[in-house]
């Protein structure tokens, strides 16, 4: 692949000048433009190296590298004999180890520059991961290389493309233009960008928010960290508020920024009129029993003693009406346990605070489903190891500028 960033530098005085990089796939040597890019519109084109140099990487494979080719030639010979020997799988699996451990070796040296200009390493990403590897190459890929150098330069990114250079492929055609590959830059790019960005147009933005993050600035300085302004990193000609809609702090999923002001008031129309239509996927801590959907119409308020609490009043509070549907019962792993667990789909009717939660949470009597979501800190118990189980998995809206329906599934980690 062979990948173009184009850049904008701030001049101290207000104005500007246009930057492009440029970078190819997998590990090469830096290698030197011979006719640098140049047109009306650019005044400077940067070659971006690989992040990490192949003599390193080389080095860093060397320990394991010869164990690994006598295993692999053991290995071969009992296939001729027995392709199902106890002593071929072993083989295998110590293989499979020192592979693994190479890997490790290769990827702890990979370090990015992120949107905000602090650096997050490979190693860092993989935890985030779980601990699961990535494929051989990450970070030698078009997109992580041009975004990475792009912020340790203080660029702003503009606009980005990939092509295709070389025979054609069942997937790819030579001289045709593709998006970053799930399996390698999907694995890296949120951390890069701070974001997973599920679309992206002039008007909108729609991102997969992790569980933790703020939709929207809190008071203090320590809580200014945030969806909108990491999208006002990427973007800065947003709005300063940009969030079309809100989700908890400790919710993941779907959430929409408007990029110019016209298109947040089209929005936030559509969602004053009912016209969005959401589903979020929980995890309710217990055995959910009885009908297999419903609905539930509870009247909540702010509890003004114990904020952000919401409390059950029937002369006061405001209705929220959620519709719900039980997808199975399941076992969930927690760092203390294993527990049993219902899953949910939720599709809400109105859009009262921590609706969903209390769905869940309000006892039977009360219309509710009396058992709380996994990991629900208000509500139920959240341990040390948990997050909360609640998931924004789908929206369907009209685009503000185009009219298009648009229907975007993000499916949850859990």
């Amino acid at each position: 692949m062979i990948g173009a960033l184009v850049c904008w530098k701030k001049h101290e005085d207000g104005t500007g000048h246009r930057v492009v990089l440029y970078a190819v796939s997998g590990n090469n040597k830096q290698l030197e433009a011979v006719r640098p890019f140049k047109n009306l519109f650019v005044e400077k084109s940067v070659f971006v190296p690989s992040i990490v140099s192949s003599d390193k990487i080389d080095k860093a494979l060397e320990e394991n590298d010869l164990q690994i080719h006598k295993l692999t030639d053991q290995i071969n010979k009992l296939t001729l004999v027995n392709k199902s020997s106890p002593e071929r799988k072993q083989l295998i699996e110590q293989r499979t180890c020192l592979t693994d451990a190479s890997l490790k070796n290769v990827f702890s040296l990979y370090a990015f520059t992120r949107f905000d200009g602090k650096p997050v390493t490979l190693d860092e990403i993989i935890k985030l991961h779980g601990g699961h590897l990535p494929p051989t190459g990450t970070g030698d890929c078009c997109a992580p290389k041009l975004l990475s150098y792009a912020f340790a330069h203080e660029l702003e990114p503009v606009s980005m493309d990939e092509v295709y250079f070389g025979r054609d492929t069942k997937n790819k055609q030579n001289g045709i233009s593709y998006p970053p590959c799930d399996e390698r830059c999907g694995y890296i790019l949120p951390s890069i960008l701070g974001l997973e960005i599920l679309y992206r147009d002039k008007d909108i933005v729609v991102v997969n928010k992790q569980s933790g993050l703020l939709s929207v600035p809190g008071k203090g300085e320590d809580k200014q960290d945030c969806v909108e302004s990491r999208v006002r990193n990427l973007f800065p000609k947003a709005p300063v508020q940009c969030a079309v809609h809100r989700l908890d702090m400790e919710t993941s999923g779907i959430l929409i920024c408007a990029l110019n002001p016209e298109s947040h008031r089209r929005l936030n129309e559509q969602f004053a009129a009912g016209l969005v239509h959401k589903k979020y996927i929980a995890l309710l801590d217990g055995i959910l029993r009885g009908k297999p959907e419903g609905r539930t119409e509870l009247p909540f308020r702010l509890d003004p003693d114990n904020r952000p609490h919401q409390i059950y009043d029937e002369v006061n509070g405001k209705l929220g009406i959620t519709e719900w549907k039980k997808l199975g019962i399941e076992k969930f792993q927690t760092g203390s346990g294993e527990k049993t667990v219902t899953r949910i789909e939720f599709s809400p009717l109105t859009g009262r605070t921590h609706q969903l939660r209390l769905a869940s949470s309000c006892s039977v009597e009360r219309g509710g489903l009396g058992i709380p979501i996994v990991g629900d800190s208000l509500y139920g118990e959240c341990r040390d190891d948990e997050r909360l189980m609640l998931h924004a998995a789908e929206i369907t809206f009209c685009h503000p500028t185009s009219g298009e329906l648009l229907h975007i599934v993000c499916e949850p980690e859990f």
